[in-house]
């Protein structure tokens, strides 16, 4: 037979992109008027998008929060007996500023956060979580936890090897664990839109959302099994996103796992979104193709500041892209038959 070598790129796919907005935002890392650049096969999502970036511009602006950033993986071991495995879980633990030593030689930004660890039998599943700078991190934590493996296998003789990732992590799978101990950044958005500026952009009112995102978000992902997850599209404007700034794209399968929290305060709309599974980074891997600077640069994440800057104000634009995006794919969904006409109207030409 013959042996398969592997082929050079000799051409590059071509996605429509498209900037819209602006939307300003409000935020530590972020307070301007930021320009949304979406690449997508999806035409409708640019004016939908641009018509949510429209209205809370209006309304005055979208806060947005850096609730936690981590970035994890989880090494995957095994031993003779459950009471050896639960003493080296114990005695892990204790070796934090030990682990640093050694990971702080793959990388200068690499920085251990916490450790969690899960028992089967005898197998014992170590979730290393650590801050990554400017990187998503992927590499990073795989490199750090591929010699912090190395070290426990050396110092447990009982310990034998069996993955680098045990999926614990857990990574472009649909999981609790994420949600609850955190991969990636955890970004909150939010906005209250008057009800004038509702009838006005959205036609339509804030009962109408809050009540829509009740039975189709809320409850609609709780009879169809969603996993902690109760949103309309997150997943296409983060793809949009991913694409137009050069991330990992396989990432949305963790990051579009977000809520949408809705309620009428004093006569007015307030909108959330809640996404604790953004994994985005400003250098890495795809951050060369010169699309991908040139949209790094227009949304001011190519700033030389201190590490970890870049990457939470792109997670910050990101959140904000999904929220104008949701709004008003919602709003439309309220009124019988308006999401088919603009899918008709764009796609159909």
């Amino acid at each position: 037979m013959r042996s398969m070598r592997w082929q050079t790129t000799k051409s590059i796919a071509t996605i429509p992109l498209r900037v819209v907005g602006p939307v300003k935002i409000i935020s530590k890392e972020v307070s301007d008027s930021i320009p949304l650049p979406l690449a997508t096969l999806e035409s409708p999502l640019w004016p939908s998008t641009h018509r949510g970036a429209r209205v809370c511009t209006q309304a005055g602006g979208i806060y947005a929060t850096v609730v936690d950033e981590r970035m994890t993986r989880s090494v995957l071991v095994e031993g003779q007996s459950v009471a050896d495995i639960y003493r080296i879980c114990i005695d892990i633990k204790q070796q934090q500023a030990h682990l640093q030593t050694i990971i702080s030689k793959t990388s200068r930004f690499a920085k251990l956060l916490d450790i969690h660890t899960h028992i089967i039998g005898t197998l014992l599943y170590v979730r290393f979580e650590l801050l990554t700078g400017d990187a998503a991190g992927h590499n990073m934590v795989t490199l750090a936890s591929d010699r912090m493996l190395d070290w426990m296998l050396k110092h447990y003789k009982q310990l034998r090897y069996v993955s680098i990732s045990g999926n614990y992590c857990s990574d472009k799978k649909v999981s609790a664990v994420n949600g609850i101990l955190g991969r990636g950044k955890n970004v909150v958005a939010e906005i209250t839109i008057s009800r004038l500026l509702c009838k006005r952009f959205l036609k339509t009112t804030p009962e109408k959302i809050v009540e829509l995102n009740i039975k189709k978000n809320l409850l609609g992902n709780i009879i169809a099994g969603g996993l902690r997850t109760a949103n309309a599209h997150f997943a296409n404007m983060l793809l949009g996103f991913y694409l137009a700034t050069g991330q990992d794209v396989a990432n949305i399968v963790e990051g579009s796992q977000g809520i949408v929290y809705a309620e009428v305060r004093e006569e007015n709309l307030y909108f959330s979104v809640t996404l604790p599974n953004l994994i985005v980074g400003t250098v890495g891997s795809g951050k060369s193709l010169h699309f991908v600077k040139e949209n790094l640069r227009l949304l001011g994440c190519l700033e030389n500041r201190e590490p970890g800057y870049n990457a939470r104000r792109l997670a910050i634009i990101a959140a904000v892209a999904v929220l104008c995006g949701e709004l008003s794919l919602l709003a439309t969904q309220t009124n019988q038959g308006e999401l088919m006409r603009s899918h008709l109207k764009m796609e159909r030409q």
